[in-house]
């Protein structure tokens, strides 16, 4: 026959047991959303640079004029300004980054 005592063990036991077991399922899930996380901004980075590599080669392709006019009207100073400086920022590019003065 169980006695007091012994019921008092298996509930002790089984108590013990169940935080054990629920313990090691909370430490799982935040891992695996940790995990989740990790994933889910490293797809989204992959994305943002794909967009951006998307965008630089448009660039690229464009011409300081056709550049400049999608974000100024033609035929205005500020046009004239871009198309300046776009083409000075391709002159520096092209000249391995050296400044002005050849350093």
């Amino acid at each position: 026959m169980i006695g007091v005592l012994d019921w008092l063990k298996l509930g002790v036991g089984a108590t013990v047991g169940a935080a054990l077991i629920s313990g090691l399922a909370y430490l799982y899930g935040k891992s695996a959303g940790r995990q989740q996380a990790a994933v889910v901004a490293l797809e989204n980075s992959v994305v943002i640079l794909r967009k951006r590599n998307e965008i630089d080669a448009e660039i690229s392709r464009s011409d300081a004029s056709e550049l400049c006019r999608s974000l100024f009207l033609p035929d205005t100073e500020e046009h004239r300004e871009c198309v300046r400086r776009v083409a000075e920022a391709d002159t520096d590019a092209g000249n391995g980054g050296q400044d002005r003065g050849g350093r």
